[in-house]
């Protein structure tokens, strides 16, 4: 079993192409014995956004803190805040952004790339 304080976590700037000041923590994965599942903690500054983007997997996402935008699919922009969950399936593109003032924080659950086909 590993335990571990989010706050002990290092942040690290995500530096994928079309990223604007979004910063994660890998609260658990492959480092902590996980082989199968990866939970990470994103947060998106005022202003930033992640690419819209897909992937082949699905992942679930559970809002901590503040308010922002998950952009689906059909590009349609749905305003999100703490307390919300998301299931975001595989292949489906899918972008967050913060346009409001306070950070936004969410939880972030995906199977391990590696393991991925």
């Amino acid at each position: 079993m590993v335990i571990k304080k989010d706050s002990d976590v290092p942040e690290e700037s995500m530096k994928e192409e079309g990223v604007k000041d979004v910063f994660q923590r890998v609260l658990i994965g492959t480092k902590d014995g996980s082989s199968n599942i990866i939970m990470r903690c994103i947060k998106v500054l005022p202003g930033g956004n992640t690419p819209f983007h897909s992937h082949n997997h699905e992942h679930l996402v559970k809002i901590e803190g503040g308010k922002g935008i998950v952009v689906d699919d059909n590009g349609k922009e749905n305003i999100v805040t703490q307390g919300q969950s998301l299931f975001i399936e595989g292949l489906k593109k899918h972008q967050f952004k913060n346009p409001f003032e306070n950070v936004f924080e969410f939880i972030c659950i995906i199977p391990n790339p590696e393991k991925i086909p």
